[in-house]
């Protein structure tokens, strides 16, 4: 019960501000209908409590990418679910959506990659599924988190050299480190 306290208000200050009376800022309703939204329908955590402090706690660094507050806890829960379903750590795939698309769904690189995990198009014939869309969200994100597990799976969980064959650049690391600098700075 304190645990829960003390959390509840740490997120109020952290997410909320305080003014300069001491007193602590409204909370933005509609974030606060989102986040009730999310952690209701948030089937890939163990608990109500654990939903709530890990939606709230990266919606604040998300907002600088998806500024309505919905869509963001919409983004944060379809990414914690297939992140869990693949055995992946959120927050990693949150780092790389980051350097990969600074998560825009719509996202094409100059070599073809598609949505928000950068996904490249081959794969869908590959696994005989050409009609996939990758840009729709949960595909995308079905997609890139099974192919990141594969890789950390191939390079026995070395994760920079996991995300330098995601990236089509083993051998050499600059887009591992970007990656790595995002999830340090960012999404811990």
């Amino acid at each position: 019960m304190i645990r829960k306290s003390l959390a509840t208000l740490l997120l109020c200050l952290l997410f909320t501000g305080v003014q300069a009376q001491g007193e602590v800022a409204q909370i933005d309703p509609e974030l606060k209908r989102a986040l009730k939204e999310a952690v209701t329908q948030a089937d890939s955590f163990v608990d109500r409590f654990d939903a709530e402090v890990w939606l709230m706690s990266k919606s604040q660094p998300l907002a600088r990418y998806i500024k309505d507050p919905q869509e963001r806890m919409r983004v944060l829960k379809a990414v914690h679910r297939e992140a869990t379903r693949a055995g992946l750590r959120p927050e990693i795939v949150l780092a790389v959506i980051q350097i990969e698309s600074a998560f825009d769904p719509y996202a094409v690189s100059r070599v073809g990659a598609q949505g928000m995990m950068q996904v490249m198009p081959f794969w869908k014939k590959e696994i005989g599924r050409p009609d996939d869309n990758l840009i729709d969200m949960d595909t995308n994100l079905r997609y890139g988190c099974t192919i990141l597990k594969h890789y950390i799976e191939k390079a026995k969980g070395n994760l920079a050299d996991a995300l330098a064959y995601y990236n089509g650049s083993y051998g050499r690391y600059t887009y591992s480190r970007k990656v790595l600098d995002a999830w340090a700075a960012r999404w811990r």
